[in-house]
């Protein structure tokens, strides 16, 4: 509460409070007076406490066989004025699951929050052979590969990370996919929080789509990049795909001959997307992998 005096008869709001100590006059915050007997503790020029932070939703799954990387969470970066004495929400959203079906995308991520800041959740990856789009989110989700041979296919997921007062929000889409006129199928890349996913290349190589990288922060104290998207399910590829930087998972390849190296998760508190599958042989379809889950980071001083 404010402090008040009467002057001239008449009560006064004083922003400011004085009390001489040790010959010094000095200015007081915060201190108690006797009021009905009791005694209340007083606060006076009251200052909002500023915080630099950082908020990093959840990440999108993977898609199911041949499916697109998981979008990265949304990431923002700002600064908030907070009023002291006051309790603010504070939620670090989850990972959504990867596809472990062939009619459904990889999940979207959950929403963090931290008072009226919010990261928004990536968006999941296309899975074969229906739903093949990535989905919208903090960033979107790689496309699967086409339906047709020769083709890209559906879209990509786009972002729909927003930038609040005194902030900056970030996202980007994922990559399209592509099915090869031979054995090369490929799921797009997840959009990150610092670059697009990768579009798969339109043609028959054994290259795939990475995932895009994350966006770089230093708010706790060392440089550390948070929100990569997943890499897309790469069949009959060379090698997995990557995950960007900050935590996305690498995307699954099968080379047709049992070789398999399955799709990996996001990194866990990075908002990192989860990795697409592909149709192990032998072994049955490959579900994509679960995106990683967000975290959100609050400093104050220098």
């Amino acid at each position: 509460m404010s402090a008040h005096t009467k002057i001239g008869g008449a009560w006064k709001d004083v922003a400011t409070i004085h009390c001489r100590v040790g010959g010094t006059w000095q200015e007081i915050t915060e201190g108690h007076t006797k009021i009905g007997g009791t005694w209340k503790q007083f606060y006076a020029n009251l200052v909002p406490l500023t915080v630099d932070y950082l908020v990093v939703a959840g990440a999108g799954g993977g898609g199911y066989q041949y499916g697109g990387g998981g979008g990265a969470g949304g990431l923002v970066l700002g600064e908030l004025a907070l009023a002291v004495s006051t309790n603010y929400t504070v939620t670090v959203g989850a990972g959504g699951a990867g596809s472990a079906s062939i009619s459904t995308r990889g999940s979207t991520g959950t929403n963090s929050v931290f008072s009226t800041v919010t990261g928004s959740g990536g968006g999941g990856g296309g899975g074969w052979s229906s739903n093949i789009s990535g989905q919208n989110g903090g960033s979107g989700g790689g496309a699967a590969m086409g339906s047709t041979a020769g083709t890209a296919g559906s879209p990509a997921g786009t972002s729909t990370q927003t930038s609040p007062s005194g902030g900056t929000g970030y996202g980007n889409t994922g990559g399209t996919g592509w099915r090869g006129t031979g054995l090369r199928y490929k799921g797009g890349g997840g959009g990150g929080a610092g670059a697009a996913g990768q579009n798969a290349p339109q043609d028959d190589t054994a290259t795939g789509a990475n995932g895009g990288n994350g966006f770089q922060s230093s708010i706790n104290g060392t440089s550390t990049y948070y929100g990569g998207g997943g890499g897309g399910g790469n069949f009959n590829g060379a090698s997995r795909t990557t995950g960007g930087l900050g935590g996305g998972g690498e995307g699954a390849t099968d080379d047709d001959t049992g070789s398999n190296q399955l799709s990996t998760p996001g990194g866990t508190n990075t908002g990192g997307g989860g990795g697409g599958g592909v149709d192990t042989r032998p072994g049955g379809d490959e579900v994509g992998s679960a995106g990683g889950s967000g975290i959100v980071i609050i400093r104050y001083g220098a």
